[in-house]
């Protein structure tokens, strides 16, 4: 008996591209076909931008779905899967400097449900924004996945950044299911760290980004790095902070733009970082966004303190319940919001 397809309105909640990605992901992991309209209604350009096409083809091509409407700017959409997801080699190229991390956003829990082992290949714009940065997407998302018992291996070959793109980077993925997250305490104590780069610029520009940072969090190991034109396609730079604990992981980031002051950007990262840490959350609210599809996927249990729960995060949990059985209980806890997977 063919499968019920499940319609989605892109308009709901925040209406972004990550509702795109975690549908593809969830139709992909599920077996079961989606209509997709009024994608990313809620941003000033609608549609499947490249980033967008890049993670939904990308996605088919791991269970070999039918789709329709796939083209530039395109408000609607159909995705029929065909076969359980495959693992093996797989490139995806978005062609522009859009944000490789998001491709990945949609690719590895359709990765990790596979049965065997799997390599992709991703080339577009590493630290770009309204996107994770490359560092941030290792240290905090990959960090997370560490901890639920996942094995995620990241390459970085090239950073790109807007408008050229040209970055290139690698991941090598074992299956496997989730464990939960169980952090029903806050932090006792935290190990602060980050990186600050620059491309083809001068070295002082990181050196400033970090200083500022380092002023408003205190001690950290934060680095510092000049890339040269091996390493890095075009211009630009990012700094990203985060901050390990037993019971915690906490991240932000920034990404450098023209005619915005590189002391600017490290005291915006630090503020941001600085805040989380004093709220006694366990995850910072970007996390939260990225990690609820892989508590769905793993038994009951998981608990977290978030010091928001943005309007991703409430959309992703309404889109998980289309699809999977998971249910998410959101409760003020204090000043923060309580998370748990029920």
């Amino acid at each position: 008996m063919r499968a019920t397809v499940i319609e989605i309105d892109g308009a709901y909640g925040e209406g972004g591209g990550q509702l795109v990605r975690t549908a593809v992901a969830l139709s992909a992991l599920t077996g079961r076909p989606l209509a997709l309209r009024n994608v990313r209604a809620g941003r000033p350009r609608p549609g499947l931008a490249p980033q967008h096409l890049a993670a939904v083809r990308a996605v088919a091509a791991l269970c070999e779905a039918r789709c329709e409407g796939l083209e530039p700017r395109s408000a609607a959409f159909t995705f029929e899967p065909r076969a359980h997801p495959a693992g093996g080699e797989l490139r995806a190229d978005v062609g522009t400097a859009g944000s490789v991390t998001l491709v990945l956003q949609a690719l590895l829990p359709v990765l990790l449900a596979t049965r065997a082992r799997s390599r992709v290949v991703v080339t577009g714009g590493t630290d770009v924004r309204q996107a994770p940065t490359w560092d941030y997407f290792c240290e905090v998302l990959l960090g997370l996945l560490g901890r639920m018992r996942l094995r995620v291996r990241a390459r970085l070959a090239r950073r790109g950044y807007y408008p050229r793109g040209g970055g290139e980077v690698a991941l090598e993925v074992e299956p496997g299911v989730p464990a939960p997250l169980k952090w029903p305490a806050p932090p006792a104590s935290w190990r602060i760290a980050g990186e600050a780069h620059v491309a083809n610029l001068p070295l002082a520009i990181a050196e400033r980004m970090r200083h500022a940072a380092q002023a408003v969090v205190g001690e950290a190991e934060i680095g510092a790095r000049a890339l040269g034109p091996e390493e890095a396609a075009g211009t630009g730079g990012a700094i990203t902070l985060w901050a390990e604990s037993e019971a915690g992981l906490l991240g932000a980031s920034r990404v450098a733009e023209r005619g915005v002051r590189a002391e600017t950007l490290g005291t915006a990262v630090g503020q941001e970082l600085a805040a989380d840490l004093a709220s006694g959350a366990n995850l910072d609210a970007h996390a939260a966004d990225q990690v609820l599809v892989y508590l769905a996927l793993a038994p009951r249990g998981s608990s977290f303190a978030v010091r928001e729960v943005s309007g991703h995060a409430r959309t992703t949990i309404w889109l998980l319940e289309q699809f999977l059985e998971a249910r998410f209980s959101v409760a003020p806890e204090g000043a923060l919001w309580r998370v748990r997977r029920v």
